[in-house]
C-alpha cells in the first residue's frame, strides 16, 4: 500500500532528529513508500468548501544538519491525500482549535491522526478529568478562596495553566512558600482560563513516565527523572529518560482509558503517570518514541503505521 501522507506539522529545520516523534514517523513512512508533504498550521487555506495547504514534498534522512529536503510549494488539496498527521506542538489555543475545525471537513475520508473533533474535545488536563479516580487530588478554578482552601486541605500543592505545555509555568508550592498569592495574581494577568490546582506527588521526584499507547494498546513507557532542585520531570527542562517498565497499577490505568481513546480515534496517545496517578493525556503531538525505541529495542512507529494502514484499509474498503 502506498500513502498520499500530508504532516501538518512546526518548521522541520528545528526538529532534534534523536528525540523528535514526527521525525521518526516520517522516516517510517518513508520507508514503505508513502508520498510525505509538509506543511505549517498557518498555510492552511479554506476556500468554496475545499481545504487546501500550501505544501511542499518532503524528504528525511537520519543525518545531523542535512536531515529533510524540502520541494517546490504547491497548494495541495488536502481531500487527495490519503493520510494526514496533526503533529504541530501546543499551546492548545485558538489557533490549534481552528486547524481542528479546518480538517474536520476531509476527515474521514482523509484520515487524520489523531481524530480533530476528539484533540478538540481532549484538551490534556481537561480531558483526565474523566478518568478521577485515577487522578491525584485536583482542583480547576478562577476562585482565590478555593485554591486557598485547597492548599489548607493538601498543603503540599503544583499549580499551572490549564492550557500550558513542556512544564511552562509549573509551580511547586511547599506548605511554608509565601509566594501563592502572587503567583495567582500573576496568573490572573496573564492567563483567562481557570488554574489546575493539584495536590504534589513527592514520587515525581523518582520519575515521570510518560507511556505510550497506540490504538489504545499500551506500547511501551519512559521514566523522565527531573534533574536536582526541579520539581517539573519534562524533558524540555532537563529531565533524563530512563529505561523502566509498567507496573501491574499503570497497566490497569491503560486497560481503563484505552478503549476509550481507541473508539475515539485517537490512535496515538502519550499519559503521563506520576505515583501510580495520571497527570494528563496528551492527544495533540505527543513524544517518547525514539527514547521507548532506544531502550526497548523495538520499533513503536512502525506499530503507529500499522494502525493507520489498517484504518486507512477499512475506509476504503467503506467507501
Amino acid at each position: 500500500m502506498s500513502l498520499a501522507v500530508a504532516i501538518q506539522m512546526d518548521p522541520i529545520e528545528s526538529v532534534d532528529i534523536d528525540a523528535d516523534s514526527t521525525f521518526v514517523l516520517a522516516l517510517e513512512a518513508q520507508a514503505r513508500q508513502h508520498a510525505l508533504f509538509h506543511y505549517l498550521p498557518e498555510e492552511l487555506v479554506f476556500r468554496q468548501n475545499r481545504l487546501y495547504a500550501r505544501a511542499r514534498p518532503l524528504e528525511v534522512r537520519r543525518e545531523r544538519g542535512n536531515h529533510f529536503t524540502l520541494g517546490e510549494t504547491q497548494l495541495l488539496d488536502l481531500a487527495t491525500m490519503d493520510v494526514i498527521l496533526m503533529r504541530q506542538d501546543p499551546p492548545f489555543d485558538m489557533s490549534y482549535i481552528t486547524t481542528t475545525h479546518l480538517l474536520e471537513h476531509i476527515h474521514p475520508q482523509t484520515l487524520v491522526v489523531n481524530d480533530p473533533c476528539e484533540v478538540r474535545n481532549a484538551p490534556e488536563k481537561l480531558f483526565v478529568t474523566h478518568f478521577s479516580e485515577l487522578m491525584p487530588p485536583t482542583l480547576i478554578s478562577s476562585s482565590r478562596d478555593d485554591i486557598l482552601a485547597f492548599r489548607r486541605d493538601y498543603e503540599d500543592i503544583i499549580v499551572k495553566p490549564l492550557f500550558g505545555n513542556g512544564g511552562a509555568g509549573v509551580f511547586h508550592i511547599t506548605p511554608e512558600d509565601e509566594n501563592l498569592n502572587s503567583l495567582l495574581e500573576l496568573f490572573t494577568e496573564f492567563y483567562r482560563e481557570p488554574i489546575i490546582v493539584q495536590q504534589y506527588m513527592p514520587a515525581v521526584r523518582e520519575g515521570d513516565k510518560r507511556i505510550i499507547l497506540i490504538d489504545g494498546k499500551p506500547a511501551g513507557g519512559v521514566l523522565r527523572v527531573p534533574p536536582p532542585g526541579e520539581a517539573r520531570a519534562n524533558m524540555h527542562v532537563g529531565a533524563e529518560p530512563v529505561k523502566t517498565e509498567l507496573t501491574s497499577r499503570e497497566r490497569d490505568i491503560c486497560d481503563s482509558i484505552g478503549p476509550i481513546l481507541a473508539s475515539k480515534g485517537l490512535i496515538f496517545v502519550g499519559i503521563d503517570v506520576i505515583g501510580g496517578y495520571v497527570t494528563e493525556i496528551n492527544v495533540t503531538s505527543p513524544t517518547g518514541i525514539q527514547e521507548i525505541n532506544r531502550f526497548d529495542g523495538v520499533s513503536l512507529e512502525s506499530q503507529v503505521w500499522d494502525t493507520i494502514e489498517a484504518r486507512r484499509t477499512v475506509g476504503r474498503d467503506n467507501d
